[in-house]
């Protein structure tokens, strides 16, 4: 639900904002705190980390959000999102089940269709679409980047503490990212509100969602986690409703009680889960 405001934060930023800065911004300022609060509370000394399992998260996550602005520029803002966040889940329980043996489960399966049913219900009612196979791909890469930082994310948090985890990751991911804040236009950044919206992006929407999804993965399978990131796109038609005064035509709104209904079935505790 976090994430799902970071579209809110960039309408209501001063002029001037692009998606290559609120992401250079998001990633680096979120990076640099999750690290310095990691190390100041000692949890990365002496901690013998998996160096493939963060280069694998860290590079997954860059790479989706770089491919994303492209998606986007190729193919426009539905179409990159809709295949990006619709691909996301199926890409997790792929890789969830070639490289840790988890098993969805037909709850998940179930979920998961309506989910993204909704999810494209949701984002791409009353918007025009412009369909560029190249963009497709990229959007397509987003989605499999994100999976594959929860899955990495997942062996590493089952081992070490979900905090040094982010730290780990998240320090890596903005030194990469680092050279990005040199190309995108942050004079937004020196306006008052700029600020306090990179903040929000930085702190809220990086250092604590990712700091408090780590330890959701504890528990979660990779494959239910990345369904119900779902909630990113509801949350983010609701706030357009109630702070944006955007229109919600009737389609949207049926793609909203879609991605709820499977939220719902996620996480309400079934009879008989033996199989799922």
């Amino acid at each position: 639900m976090l994430w799902g405001t970071t579209g809110t934060s960039q309408a209501l930023a001063p002029p001037g904002t692009t998606p290559l800065g609120v992401a250079s911004v998001r990633v680096c300022l979120g990076g640099i705190a999750l690290f310095l609060v990691g190390w100041s509370r000692g949890l990365l000394r002496n901690r013998h980390m998996s160096l493939a399992h963060i280069l694998a998260a860290s590079g997954s996550l860059v790479a989706a959000q770089l491919s994303f602005f492209a998606a986007v520029d190729r193919t426009g803002v539905a179409v990159g999102t809709v295949v990006a966040i619709g691909s996301s889940p199926i890409a997790a329980g792929a890789l969830a089940w070639l490289i840790r043996r988890e098993r969805p489960g037909r709850r998940w399966a179930m979920a998961t269709a309506v989910g993204v049913t909704g999810a494209v219900l949701l984002l791409a009612a009353g918007r025009s679409v412009d369909v560029d196979p190249a963009g497709v791909g990229l959007a397509l890469i987003v989605g499999l980047g994100y999976a594959g930082y929860i899955v990495a994310t997942k062996d590493l948090v089952e081992a070490h503490p979900p905090d040094a985890v982010t730290a780990a990751v998240f320090g890596v991911a903005a030194t990469v990212m680092l050279p990005f804040l040199f190309l995108a236009d942050l004079g937004w950044t020196a306006d008052p509100k700029g600020l306090v919206i990179a903040l929000h992006l930085g702190l809220v929407t990086v250092a604590f969602a990712y700091s408090i999804f780590s330890r959701g993965l504890i528990v979660v399978p990779a494959a239910i986690a990345v369904t119900l990131t779902l909630a990113e796109p509801l949350t983010a038609g609701i706030l357009g409703v109630a702070v944006l005064d955007e229109r919600l035509s009737m389609v949207a709104g049926v793609g909203i009680l879609l991605v709820l209904a499977s939220l719902v079935l996620l996480t309400v505790p079934a009879r008989a889960a033996a199989g799922d």
